[in-house]
């Protein structure tokens, strides 16, 4: 008995030994708790003092219109993928609320923050999954786009998902559902965004062949994964626009020519609250508030660092960064404008090494301890207070022009202008959507209609052609008449030229 008193002793001592020595890349902890909490403030913050107001932006209505009752569906241009449209579907068959959509969208975001961080749970420890999670959900764009019907946070969840399983099927032979989780994770992506997918699949097939272990599985699921999430749009290609070839000559032509761009700068002007910065000639306002992306390579490098310095998570930590680095690199190099949301999946992975790295300065000798501790509460806290009232500020700009959108459209029903009908011109898209009617233009990127079209169907439902204060109507609503529109955000001086046919059984 005491032979085993002392053996229970010393493995008892071994034990406590152990953990007082375990680095602090070691998985520890529960990761529920962490990740729940975080998924909940994603969701609860953003419906509490986000989303109360806001309306459907101009992407926003294209997706959706796509699937609901209240507007015939706009023009769906080339560059643009329909997993969005199905993931709102769903709720679109229900009603056409946009507040549902709010709650719906937000309770998704929540949920498919917890699921992708989830999938790590076995590779990271629970802090710095928490850490992440808190980090990306805190930036303002993720704050502002959590119930937006947009695709870019979610191939965020998808490449999150797709990493993590890849680097479990790589850890454990043996899991045989990890390769199919990478596989889901890109083709999900690919359904949002194929462009996206692709720069998610190339660094992960690299990574495979270079690691050697499962690799042609590992290949051959990568391109299963993407040959599935493309396949709908490639389709699609071929039935609307004329074949692959044509459908990403005509992408390229609407997102500008993709070639060789310095649109850094250009990411930078725009984190300071636009959400499309498309000539981004604008002045640097609130270096405060884009002071973080300046530094966030420099984080990374760090958590990159002390992963190599502990000897675990190297792998983990460095394919995260690479895969994020890589997702990053089309839009700060190749096009020639910035949108904030379209760093949101290379955001995701990024900030898994920025955590490790927190995680790690937040436990240095005892001596330093509290005042590393405090800096770096300090400045999170600093940094959080301005990612919300970027995110405020944002928002409550978009529901001034959500209010200024519902003026308009208000006014084209008083005037006649009610389904069946047609809106074209200066923001055709919403204001047709909320007013009911189809938009057509025969120029810019629909083209979806000729002006000969839109002068014969005036002929028998109502037709507005909205204009501005600094343009032109074309010819052919010349001599219909004309009338003023409340201003709808920077568009100043709306009139629109109406066609004389009412509706049958309405109008004035």
């Amino acid at each position: 008995m005491r032979d085993n008193g002392v053996i229970s002793e010393a493995r008892a001592g071994a034990a406590g030994r152990a953990r007082r020595s375990r680095p602090v890349g070691s998985v520890a902890g529960n990761p529920l708790p962490w990740l729940a909490c975080v998924s909940a403030a994603l969701t609860l913050v953003h419906l509490a003092l986000i989303a109360p107001g806001l309306g459907l932006g101009w992407d926003e209505t294209v997706y959706v219109s796509q699937v609901s009752g209240e507007a015939p569906a706009a023009f769906f241009s080339a560059p643009r993928a329909r997993g969005i449209t199905y993931l709102v579907a769903p709720l679109a068959a229900l009603t056409t609320s946009v507040a549902a959509l709010r709650v719906y969208m937000a309770v998704l975001a929540g949920g498919g923050l917890f699921l992708a961080l989830w999938v790590w749970r076995r590779l990271l420890p629970a802090p710095v999954l928490g850490g992440a999670g808190g980090l990306f959900a805190g930036l303002w764009v993720t704050l502002l786009y959590a119930s937006q019907a947009m695709p870019n946070l979610w191939v965020a969840y998808g490449a999150l998902a797709a990493v993590g399983c890849f680097l479990r099927a790589v850890r454990d032979p043996n899991d045989c559902w990890a390769p199919t989780g990478m596989a889901a994770g890109v083709a999900f992506a690919a359904l949002m965004r194929p462009t996206d997918a692709v720069w998610l699949a190339l660094p992960l097939a690299i990574a495979a062949v270079a690691m050697r272990t499962r690799r042609r599985l590992l290949v051959v699921a990568l391109g299963a994964g993407l040959a599935v999430g493309c396949a709908e749009w490639i389709v699609e290609a071929y039935v609307s626009y004329g074949g692959l070839a044509a459908r990403l000559h005509r992408a390229g032509e609407i997102q500008g020519r993709l070639g060789w761009y310095f649109s850094v700068d250009d990411h930078v002007r725009a984190l300071a609250g636009r959400l499309l910065c498309r000539p981004c000639d604008v002045p640097w306002r609130h270096p405060v508030a884009t002071l973080w992306f300046l530094v966030l390579p420099l984080l990374v490098a760090v958590g990159v660092r002390a992963a190599l310095r502990a000897r675990r998570h190297r792998t983990e930590l460095v394919v995260a960064t690479v895969v994020g680095t890589a997702l990053a690199a089309p839009y700060l190099f190749a096009v020639g404008y910035a949108a904030p949301r379209f760093l949101l999946p290379a955001y995701a992975l990024l900030a898994l090494p920025v955590a490790y790295g927190l995680v790690r300065v937040c436990r240095p000798r005892p001596r330093g301890r509290r005042i590393v501790v405090g800096f770096v509460v300090l400045a999170l806290t600093a940094h959080t207070a301005i990612q919300y009232r970027v995110a405020d500020s944002t928002a409550d700009r978009v529901r001034r022009d959500t209010a200024d959108l519902g003026r308009v459209a208000a006014e084209l029903n008083a005037l006649g202008v009610r389904p069946p009908c047609v809106v074209s011109g200066v923001e055709a898209v919403r204001i047709a959507f909320r007013a009911g009617c189809a938009s057509r233009r025969p120029d810019g990127h629909d083209e979806s209609i000729t002006p000969a079209r839109l002068a014969a169907t005036a002929l028998h439902q109502p037709v507005a052609i909205v204009v501005w204060d600094g343009g032109r109507p074309p010819a052919y609503p010349a001599a219909w008449p004309v009338h003023p529109l409340p201003s709808l955000g920077d568009w100043t001086g709306l009139r629109a030229y109406v066609s004389g046919v009412r509706p049958p059984g309405g109008g004035r």
